[in-house]
């Protein structure tokens, strides 16, 4: 194994631990919600221009894993949800978001993680996500396997789509635009359907809970961390068009085993003229 690649694994997994901690002080002092008035402890919340919440826990979490990873790798890249990205020289990024599921959090569901990416030369070598809530820590580095915690994570081995479940970020962008079919589709195609969204029904899928996870609207720093994760429990991740890349807001993960399936369905449903950029920017998708 490259050393290399383990020392920053291990650090990172460090400080994803950290930075959740620091995020779950401000959870834990907002009680069981902080969208309501009146909370003597509610966080203050600003909305970004794409009508996604930030709030104080997000930027305090991302400062402390900006400075944990790059006091000790100063040559690194790195690029963060909330405050952009820095250029590196020594071919390695880090691709982070403190708080990923910030509106579960804003609204007292545990469902949240802070997630580490590490990309080494355009491939994303090491993934880490935390749920502070839980006290759980998924973690993978390449050709070494998936685990949460210590114990070894493996994608299901159901093949059928009809026997399999399905995850879903929110279904009401999906029923409102021109995706509808797609989905209703793809639900009545599976035998369960259950919307936990953001990272947590990603990490379902890589300890075998579920079969696949259909999201749209992702960014770079939402799925980065995951790639390894998913494919190092036997998984696959792609865009729906089935390449595998972070760089686009549609994203498919599944156990591999039915991942062309929904392909499939997806592409017989998709409106033929389905563009997932222009779509992210007139549904303006958080």
């Amino acid at each position: 194994m490259n050393a290399d690649w383990r020392t920053r694994y291990e650090v990172a997994l460090d400080a994803a631990r950290l930075a959740g901690r620091i995020a779950l002080r401000y959870f834990e002092a907002s009680g069981p919600g902080i969208s309501g008035t009146g909370s003597p402890h509610q966080l203050e919340v600003a909305w970004k221009a794409n009508l996604s919440p930030v709030t104080i826990a997000d930027r305090e979490a991302e400062r402390t894993l900006r400075e944990s990873l790059l006091s000790r790798f100063p040559r690194d890249g790195f690029w963060g949800e909330e405050f952009g990205e820095l250029s590196g020289e020594s071919g390695y990024r880090w691709i982070v978001d403190p708080i990923d599921g910030t509106r579960n959090f804003l609204r007292g569901i545990p469902l949240w993680g802070t997630l580490i990416g590490l990309e080494y030369r355009g491939e994303m070598i090491a993934g880490i996500v935390a749920f502070p809530v839980l006290s759980y820590v998924y973690h993978a580095l390449r050709g070494e396997g998936a685990f949460r915690d210590g114990q070894r994570l493996h994608v299901s081995e159901i093949a059928s789509l009809e026997q399999g479940q399905l995850f879903y970020s929110g279904a009401s962008w999906f029923l409102a635009g021109p995706c509808r079919d797609a989905f209703i589709a793809l639900c009545l195609g599976t035998q369960r359907q259950r919307g936990f969204g953001d990272c947590f029904g990603f990490v379902m899928v890589a300890q075998g809970a579920g079969e696949a996870m259909l999201d749209y609207g992702v960014r770079p720093w939402d799925v980065a961390a995951l790639v390894p994760i998913i494919e190092e429990a036997g998984g696959r991740l792609s865009n729906w068009s089935g390449q595998t890349t972070i760089h686009r807001p549609d994203v498919l993960a599944s156990n591999g085993k039915v991942h062309d399936a929904i392909l499939q369905l997806l592409h017989r449903h998709l409106p033929a003229d389905f563009q997932p950029e222009t779509l992210q920017q007139e549904y303006r998708i958080t």
